[in-house]
């Protein structure tokens, strides 16, 4: 679209005047961005209730309270991390000076995904200006409302040529990634990972890619059942189970499978009450197709606790499934609802083959109270990362990058790695004019003992 090339055109003519490199600049608009989210978080929560029925509770711990931590450790860190380091020099090179110059790469495109829409559109952004970059923002069709608010705050913090905001569904997010950006940043599933990482390719664009998968919770006999319990139904069906790193199915030991099932049931009702389609705290899913397409895997299996919904309101109650084994179809795809099947092991080793036989997960969780087992799990299992004895809470930290790997994404961010990844790295090395050691020079006889003496 014409626009958009316009638009881009104006962000590159404006990048090149230096203005976003300043480290003061960029503090200054981080420290507008949280003054705008304190003075308005109560339309942030609003839209978040309208699209997702989160509580306030729910919106403030899992976006807003997110984003304004994120600020807040840039804001303590960045004059740090921008400032060129000295690195050391080989003694070959004498005499010289090494450094790396850290800077922005340009004009970024996040794209971001409807579960989470005020924390993954903001965080990462949080990430691009703090590195220097100009920034277009391309928030979820899906989650309208927060969008518009997005849009609104954008438009209130920031003039285009230096962020901004494209509303709209695939047809603008096809016209968008036929355009040349530095760099794009993208959370949303694996097929679209792919196809965001194909169009970026044309133009030899980097791309960080924060995408998803079957993320296993294994629970072994040693563990505190109990409290296993609790943090695997509180991680699961935050969000009605629209989080890319909920658990996605359970692997128990065959001897603590009932216990575990009882276990669940009762902090299901503990959390949400005999019908949680009226619980008031219970978030909703997003829209009637992903609702039917939830339920669809709930047909025909064997449910222990749950199954009902509510199709006014687009809730479908915490629900377990027992008897599961990988070819059913709750099994073949990322669940991404409030959904979770059960499948026992008797072996560890057998557990983990069966993980590693499949794409590797955005996450995964481990509960025991063995250290042996622990430590074998993390030498042997390959994720993205992932809790010991809890769930989901290792993303909500910015001492961390987080991120995936293989199908289940490319790149971290959080903290200094949201700045690493929105940032070039200039190698450059300052060369003395005094002395000019000749050995490096042609010809070469006789040379090639004293090169291997000192190198």
């Amino acid at each position: 679209m014409a626009e958009y090339k316009a638009m881009l055109q104006r962000q590159r003519e404006y990048f090149r005047t230096g203005e976003t490199k300043s480290v003061e600049f960029r503090v200054r608009q981080l420290e507008r961005m949280a003054k705008w989210i304190q003075d308005n978080e109560e339309d942030i929560m609003d839209a978040l209730k309208g699209d997702l029925h989160k509580s306030p509770f729910e919106a403030y711990a899992t976006e807003i309270g997110i984003v304004k931590e994120e600020i807040r450790y840039t804001l303590k860190h960045i004059r740090s991390w921008a400032r060129p380091k000295r690195v050391p020099t080989p003694v070959t090179q004498f005499p010289s000076k090494s450094f790396i110059y850290p800077e922005p790469y340009g004009v970024a495109l996040i794209m971001s995904p409807w579960n989470y829409p005020f924390q993954l559109t903001i965080a990462p952004l949080v990430g691009a200006l703090s590195a220097g970059n100009c920034a277009v923002v391309k928030p979820s069709a899906y989650s309208a409302r927060t969008s518009a608010l997005i849009a609104r705050m954008i438009g209130e913090l920031f003039p285009d040529k230096y962020v901004s905001v494209i509303l709209g569904g695939r047809k603008e997010n096809e016209a968008l990634l036929n355009e040349k950006f530095d760099y794009i940043f993208f959370t949303g599933s694996v097929n679209v990972g792919r196809y965001v990482m194909e169009k970026a390719s044309a133009h030899l664009t980097p791309v960080s890619l924060e995408l998803g998968g079957k993320s296993p919770c294994i629970v072994d006999e040693t563990a505190d059942i109990s409290l296993a319990a609790k943090r695997i139904v509180w991680g699961k069906f935050l969000n009605c189970g629209q989080t890319c790193v909920a658990p996605d199915y359970i692997f128990v030991q065959k001897n603590v499978k009932e216990k575990l099932l009882r276990q669940m049931e009762k902090q299901i009702r503990k959390m949400y009450g005999k019908d949680p389609c009226r619980n008031e705290e219970y978030p909703k899913m997003i829209n009637e197709k992903h609702f039917e397409r939830v339920l669809g895997l709930i047909r025909d299996a064997h449910v222990v606790c749950g199954g009902g919904s509510r199709k006014e309101t687009l809730q479908i109650e915490p629900t377990i499934l027992d008897q599961v084994t990988w070819e059913h179809p709750v099994m073949r795809e990322e669940i991404f609802g409030p959904v979770l099947p059960v499948l026992t092991f008797y072996d560890l080793k057998e557990a983990a083959a069966q993980i590693s036989a499949r794409p590797r997960p955005l996450a995964l969780y481990f509960f025991t109270r063995d250290r042996q087992r622990e430590a074998w799990v993390l030498k042997h299992l390959s994720y993205g990362g992932g809790c010991i004895n809890d769930t989901v809470v290792h993303l909500a930290t910015s001492h961390m990058p987080f991120g995936g790997v293989g199908d289940s994404g490319m790149g971290g961010y959080h903290g200094k790695a949201s700045f690493d990844t929105f940032t070039h790295q200039k190698s450059i090395m300052k060369k003395s004019g005094l002395i000019d050691i000749p050995v490096r020079y042609a010809p070469f006889k006789k040379k090639l003992d004293l090169l291997k003496k000192i190198q």
